[in-house]
């Protein structure tokens, strides 16, 4: 193997690879289709912009304290605490994003409905600014998801419109959250009511009512929603965030919210606050509420026991005159008075200590505790196992509104309520132990006092007895009357542990979306990156040859010269437009190939051989072989050009012969060859059309009448230009290229595809071609390809541009038209 074909072998098989840099100049070349894409792009992006509504962000500081309830203070002995801010802090900020909060949340402010007006892009949500509310029945069902008409006729009347496509849709009544199907009337519907009257429809119940100071604009239309309850809490319960306002402070919280409306999401926000307040409160008073229901019921009690005995008073002194009594009686008496309050102080703890045992061994729920101190007692196991056992009971209460039951948390509650439980019922039994003793005590000094008054005469010891029952009564009434009094003033007094620092406002925040810079940037990239990408494929996929770059990757077959693009309204460039850039074109290649002939040895000095053909049809054989004859006979060589491809002939028709006579007349021995040459318009060319297309081209070309013919003509010319058939579509170039001295393969950059210069390199390595040239057709110098190639070639890239030189070479005199032509096309 030659070090040439060797240098073939090598360029067809590694030298192709990605070309970063011819991709590069392939995008900057169809820098307009990239520019139109980035217009594009952005043109689309501003269109989203204009239609989305604006997104706004508002936020609110809520702060968690931690205060002992004023009703248990060290006078009250009792004290309640829900176990510090930290877990305060995270129940908070669960119940807040809970489904039961954000339900009391919507429909408290009817977030359920709409109301809209049309704007440019969209409907617009105006909430309160409509001029009127609708107030819906809440037992009747409110269809779903339809826009219902609302027009303005004058300050009393307006119309209810609606277009409905179906006769049946689902409405919700929204007491009790329950959907219903109802049936609607088909196609348009149009309806007047007045202010203030009730509107009863199988699709809208309720009534509309002016609001004060806003003015009613006739032939204005508005229109109401109604949403699916569910959703919309879902909406709002996945938007609201909740999250501690800094690290050092993580009892302050902040509330945000993202919406459309900004005075909407203001109104949620601080409903939010309100109504977490509201509950947390109602939570936290629930151990003074039980308190105070527990004493309720002991007043009511002690109210009877005085009623009694003021009647049994009454009823005696209606009996009996009055008689007096010693005042050694009368001490006695006193003391007694005492004994028994104190006996019915005792009996009071003892029973609500029973009460107490029974309830925590019988009960699950242990919030509706009553404090101990409702009855006196100040043991402090006591009161302090009773604030444990109930601020757990409360915190387990509150954590179902959040967790799952099942959940660790739960059981760790459990855990820790029965352990303390278990601690109090040993409490209450020695507690107990300690009341029935002293209750002995009393009773048994109660019992000497009324030996002593078991002296007196019957009258005067029933006296003594109801005089002293009545002052117990009222003893016990005035206790439980004042620690009444106390609780509903502890109760009035508390607050709620959570406390709004900073309400949720319109302070004229601009909105945080949509990101229209973003988009834009997006667009813009987008715009860039698709015809980029679709370049990159193309490039991948374009199997084409652009470039002499190209060419020389390809193989290592030398490139003998390059004939640019020109327009022309025949084939004739060289003779009658010998100065334009291709004719000095065509004479580059002929200067090339006498250099090749004079290396190559000819025997007495018979004429030369040139073979012109392709891969495929359309590539330029017959305009360059015209050409290079031309070329070849205006220099003084006596020349012949042949017309050898049978199958489809051309070159008749450039020198106005007749192609009724052939070379396929001459090898089928039907002429002679001076029949079949005609003298052409130029001087020193004769041409020899191909002749009739013949059924057999392939076998008439293998004959012997081919070398004979062939060898006629290199006596009697200088220089034979054959005009072959397409190398790469049938062999019959194979066989003409035995006859050929050079062989010129035309490449037609943009058309001819790189896999056929495989296909000559496998021809040249077999030695079926010999001296092989590639001819570059339809060259035009372009930035992103041939970088790097050039003069090497002699004329290298200016021949089909004309850039030569004006001095040299004729310019194309054409008018304004052609120019605009050729202008548009250069656009294409």
């Amino acid at each position: 193997m030659t070090d040439f074909e060797q240098d073939i072998e090598q360029g067809e098989q590694g030298r192709i690879g990605f070309d970063f840099r011819g991709f590069l100049f392939k995008a900057l070349n169809l820098w307009k289709l990239v520019l139109l894409s980035i217009g594009i792009a952005l043109l689309v992006a501003y269109f989203i912009n204009v239609r989305k509504p604006n997104i706004y962000q508002l936020n609110s500081l809520i702060s968690i304290e931690s205060e002992q309830n004023p009703f248990f203070t060290a006078n009250t002995s009792i004290s309640f605490n829900w176990g510090g801010v930290s877990g305060k802090v995270g129940k908070i900020m669960t119940s807040v994003k809970t489904r039961t909060h954000n339900e009391l949340v919507v429909d408290s402010l009817k977030y359920y409905m709409n109301y809209f007006v049309k704007g440019k892009y969209r409907f617009e949500d105006v909430y309160k600014n409509a001029p009127f509310e609708f107030k819906p029945d809440m037992q009747q069902g409110q269809i779903l998801g339809q826009t219902i008409g609302v027009r303005i006729k004058d300050d009393d009347n307006f119309e209810i419109f609606a277009v409905f496509e179906s006769e049946a849709a689902t409405a919700q009544r929204y007491g009790d959250k329950s959907k219903v199907n109802i049936t609607l009337p088909l196609g348009e519907f149009q309806q007047t009511f007045q202010f203030g009257n009730p509107i009863k429809l199988s699709f809208l119940s309720g009534t509309i009512e002016k609001r004060v100071g806003r003015a009613l604009v006739p032939g204005t239309e508005y229109y109401i929603q109604f949403l699916n309850f569910d959703s919309v809490v879902y909406q709002y319960q996945s938007g609201v965030k909740i999250a501690p306002f800094s690290g050092s402070s993580s009892a302050v919280l902040t509330l945000s919210l993202i919406g459309t409306n900004k005075a909407k999401i203001v109104d949620y926000l601080n409903a939010t606050a309100a109504i977490l307040s509201r509950t947390e409160l109602e939570r936290k008073n629930l151990y003074a509420t039980n308190t105070i229901k527990f004493i309720d019921s002991s007043l009511n009690n002690a109210d009877a026991d005085v009623r009694r005995a003021t009647d049994m008073m009454n009823e005696f002194r209606k009996k009996n005159k009055v008689f007096n009594v010693t005042e050694e009686m009368i001490s006695t008496n006193e003391k007694l008075k005492m004994l028994d309050v104190e006996r019915e102080a005792e009996n009071a703890k003892l029973k609500y200590l029973n009460s107490l045992e029974d309830y925590l061994r019988t009960k699950t729920d242990y919030t509706k505790i009553a404090a101990p101190s409702s009855v006196g007692i100040q043991e402090g196991n006591i009161v302090s196992s009773v604030s444990t056992i109930t601020g757990l009971a409360i915190e387990r209460q509150s954590l179902e509104y959040t967790t799952k039951e099942g959940s660790i948390l739960f059981k760790e509650l459990d855990r820790r309520i029965d352990a303390e439980k278990n601690v109090l019922l040993e409490t209450i039994g020695a507690t107990k132990r300690t009341i029935n003793g002293q209750l002995i005590n009393i009773n048994q000094r109660i019992g000497r006092l009324e030996s002593e008054l078991s002296k007196l005469p019957e009258d005067q010891q029933e006296f003594l007895k109801i005089e002293r029952t009545l002052s117990l009564s009222q003893e016990a009434y005035d206790i439980y009357l004042s620690k009444r009094g106390e609780a509903a003033i502890v109760k009035a007094a508390n607050v709620s542990d959570i406390v709004v620092i900073d309400e949720a406002k319109d302070i004229g925040n601009g909105p945080i979306g949509p990101k229209k810079s973003l988009n834009y940037m997006m667009a813009l990239m987008v715009g860039f990156f698709s015809p980029m990408f679709l370049i990159f494929v193309v490039y991948l996929l374009d199997n084409t040859i652009h470039g002499s770059d190209e060419v020389e990757k390809l193989s290592k077959i030398p490139i003998i010269g390059l004939i640019g693009k020109y327009n022309y309204k025949n084939n004739l460039v060289v003779y009658e437009k010998p100065k334009s850039a291709v004719a000095e074109s065509f004479r580059a290649i002929r200067s090339s190939l006498q250099f090749i002939y004079k290396n190559q040895p000819n025997p007495e000095n018979k004429g030369r051989t040139l073979m012109v053909t392709s891969s495929v049809s359309g590539e330029g054989k017959t305009f360059c072989s015209i050409n290079m004859a031309t070329a070849y006979a205006l220099s003084g060589k006596k020349t012949i050009l042949l017309g050898l491809d049978l199958r489809k002939p051309k070159i008749f028709g450039d020198f106005n012969i007749q192609n009724d006579l052939g070379i396929v007349n001459y090898l089928i021995g039907d002429s002679t060859l001076e029949e079949v040459t005609l003298k052409s318009h130029i001087e020193n060319l004769d041409v020899i059309p191909s002749g009739p297309i013949p059924p057999n081209p392939s076998e008439i070309l293998m004959g012997d009448n081919l070398k004979v013919f062939m060898a006629h003509l290199r006596d009697n010319y200088d220089i034979i230009v054959m005009d072959t058939p397409p190398l790469g579509l049938v062999t019959d170039a194979l066989e003409l290229s035995n006859f050929a001295d050079a062989t010129v393969f035309l490449v037609r950059l943009d058309y001819t595809k790189k896999g056929m210069l495989s296909l000559v390199n496998a021809k040249y390595r077999t030695g079926e071609l010999k001296n092989v040239y590639y001819l570059l057709n339809f060259y035009k110098h372009k930035s992103n390809h041939n970088y790097g190639y050039g003069y090497g070639y002699g004329y290298g890239y200016g021949y089909g541009y004309g850039v030569y030189g004006n001095a040299y070479h004729e310019r194309d005199k054409k008018g304004l038209v052609s120019r605009l032509k050729r202008l548009l096309k250069r656009l294409q």
